[in-house]
C-alpha cells in the first residue's frame, strides 16, 4: 500500500526496491506505451517468476502456464487483454471484471517477475512450433481429417470439442500428444493436460447394441434409468429407450483415431500445430 507524505515532512531516502511499489502509478497515469518490465530476463529471475506464478496462478492456468480448466494457456503470446508489459501488469493486478480472474495483491516486483517468466515461455513456444499455418489449415479442413468431428468458428463437426480457441487454451505439447495418442489423457484423478485440478473424463464413448445386433457408437449426451441420448459418429443425435435395446456399453476411450506418422507425417503435424496455434 502506498503511503502519501505531506510535502513539508522530510522523509528518508527511498531504497531502490521501493520503486517497484510505485509501478502501478505510471501505468495508469502515463498510459502503457512507455512502461517496460524492470525485472531483467535471466535464468534466476525466470525461475523466481515461475515459482510466484505456480504458487498464485497455477491452480487456474496450470503450474507451467500451459492452460487449466479455468484459465487459458499463456505460453503462446496470445493475451486477449493486451500483450504489452504494462497490459499484463494491469491484467494481473486489476483482474478482469466479469470473469473468474481476480485482482492480485502481490508486490509489484513479484508481478514483474511473473511477466518475465511468461515472456520466456512464449519465446520457447514460438521456437518450438515451426510449420506452415496455411498448409495446416488445408490439412484441418480436408474431408478425412479434423473438421469431420471438430468445429472452428461455427464450421465443422460436433462430435469432438470445439477448437475455435484451442491455440489459447492448450500447449503444443498437449496437442501433439492428443493427436498422436488421444487416449493418453483419459485417466481418473489429477491428470494431464494440466497435471493439476482437472475433472476426470468418464464414459467418454458409448455404444448401443440394438436387439438386432446393430452397434451405434458415439459420445454420451444424457442418460437416465430409462433412456440414453448420444451424438453418433454421423454427427446426429440418437435417443434410445433402454428396454428396447440389448445393451448399452460405456468405455473410457476417445473416438478420435491415433494419427500415426503414416496417417499424418511429422511435417504435416507441424503445419497442423501452426494452424491450431492461430486459433484464439
Amino acid at each position: 500500500m502506498l503511503r502519501f507524505i505531506h510535502p513539508r515532512v522530510r522523509s528518508r531516502p527511498m531504497w531502490p526496491w521501493a520503486l517497484f511499489a510505485l509501478a502501478p502509478l505510471p501505468l495508469f497515469a502515463q498510459g502503457t506505451a512507455a512502461v517496460t518490465n524492470p525485472v531483467v530476463s535471466n535464468p534466476s529471475n525466470i525461475e523466481r517468476g515461475h515459482q510466484f506464478f505456480a504458487n498464485n496462478c497455477g491452480i487456474c492456468h496450470g503450474f507451467n502456464a500451459q492452460g487449466g480448466d479455468k484459465g487459458p494457456n499463456l505460453n503462446n503470446g496470445q493475451f486477449r487483454h493486451g500483450s504489452g508489459d504494462a497490459d499484463l501488469f494491469n491484467t494481473i493486478t486489476r483482474g478482469i471484471p466479469g470473469t473468474v480472474m481476480p485482482a492480485s495483491a502481490l508486490p509489484a516486483e513479484q508481478v514483474w517477475a511473473m511477466i518475465t517468466f511468461l515472456r520466456s515461455k512464449v519465446v520457447a513456444a514460438r521456437a518450438q512450433i515451426g510449420g506452415n499455418a496455411q498448409a495446416g489449415e488445408k490439412t484441418f479442413w480436408s474431408s478425412d481429417k479434423c473438421a469431420h468431428c471438430h468445429m472452428v468458428n461455427g464450421r465443422g463437426g460436433l462430435l469432438g470439442p470445439d477448437l475455435s480457441r484451442i491455440g489459447a487454451m492448450r500447449t503444443v505439447e498437449y496437442l501433439t500428444g492428443k493427436i498422436r495418442n488421444p487416449n493418453r489423457e483419459l485417466t481418473t484423478g489429477l491428470h494431464e493436460p494440466n497435471g493439476d485440478y482437472v475433472v476426470p473424463i468418464a464414459n467418454a464413448t458409448v455404444t448401443v447394441v440394438t436387439n438386432s445386433g446393430q452397434r451405434i457408437t458415439g459420445v454420451p449426451r444424457n442418460e437416465d434409468t430409462f433412456s440414453v441420448q448420444m451424438l453418433g459418429t454421423d454427427n446426429e443425435i440418437h435417443l434410445f429407450l433402454k428396454k428396447e435395446v440389448k445393451d448399452v456399453l460405456h468405455e473410457q476411450k476417445s473416438l478420435m483415431p491415433a494419427y500415426s506418422q503414416q496417417m499424418l507425417s511429422d511435417s504435416e503435424l507441424k503445419d497442423l500445430l501452426a494452424y491450431l496455434a492461430t486459433l484464439h
